[in-house]
């Protein structure tokens, strides 16, 4: 009997020790939620006019906070772009229902290069939308890190001017609390909406990260998520043997009466 519960043991060590490796693997990239704690407001930054602010000064409505750096060449101007179509799908007014921020985690990204960023997006808008309602952050090293911090979110600086980084948005309250993560590079616009009213609310949306962090993985050569095949199957695979040898072992246990 010892034998058999240290055998399955070992199996359900291996299994717990597979997933564990498998999420550490990515810790230094990617998110880790705080769902229902506050984004770090009072973080000096600076304005695309290069005036400095703070997030206290922007988050009066639901805000979407977008992290990235303007010389992406990656997952970046996807996402943008996405928020951008989703903006013009939607019926909610931006500047009176919510607030978009984009931050640069690069600390040489500069204001020039932000209010250019700016104006690139803003042209792609096919509806009304007043200049406040988006705003392109940048700030220095520590700072940026410091709000980046606040949130979960992780990234990973890799040669001289890239970084490797989850793609996401993330929904404040109006009183900068984390509301919801919506994760990837696209969205759609009733999940983005749904978000915004959320937030609206003060409402907290659970999200599946883990699970999203465990079944993907980034690629470096496409500076993409891709999803892993070999850790879905692996995880499958060591779930089935603990199940299996579980119920051998109750099975063994319930010996027919003689």
């Amino acid at each position: 009997m010892k034998t058999r519960v240290l055998v399955l043991a070992v199996f359900i060590a291996a299994f717990a020790t597979a997933g564990d490796a498998q999420t550490n693997a990515g810790s230094e990239i990617g998110i880790d939620e705080k769902l229902g704690q506050t984004v770090a407001l009072d973080i000096p930054l600076k304005d695309e006019n290069g005036g400095d602010l703070t997030l206290r000064q922007l988050v009066d409505k639901p805000t979407i906070l977008i992290f990235n750096y303007f010389r992406c060449p990656g997952i970046c101007p996807v996402l943008l772009s996405s928020v951008v179509e989703v903006v013009n799908e939607m019926s909610l007014e931006p500047g009176t229902d919510y607030r978009l921020v984009a931050l640069s985690f690069d600390p040489t990204d500069t204001p020039e290069m932000a209010r250019q960023k700016k104006a690139n997006y803003l042209n792609m808008m096919r509806r009304p939308f007043p200049p406040d309602a988006w705003y392109f952050l940048t700030g220095s090293a520590e700072n940026t890190r410091a709000v980046a911090d606040s949130t979960g979110f992780t990234y990973l600086k890799q040669g001289e001017d890239m970084y490797m980084h989850p793609g996401a948005v993330i929904a404040l309250t109006p009183q900068g609390v984390i509301s919801r993560y919506l994760y990837g590079t696209s969205f759609l616009q009733a999940d983005v909406t749904m978000a915004i009213q959320e937030a609206a609310s003060g409402k907290v949306r659970p999200t599946i990260s883990k699970m999203l962090s465990f079944c993907y993985s980034y690629d470096p050569e496409g500076r993409t998520y891709v999803f892993s095949v070999t850790r879905l199957v692996g995880a499958v695979i060591l779930l089935f043997v603990v199940v299996f040898i579980i119920f051998v072992l109750f099975r063994k246990k319930k010996k027919p009466a003689v």
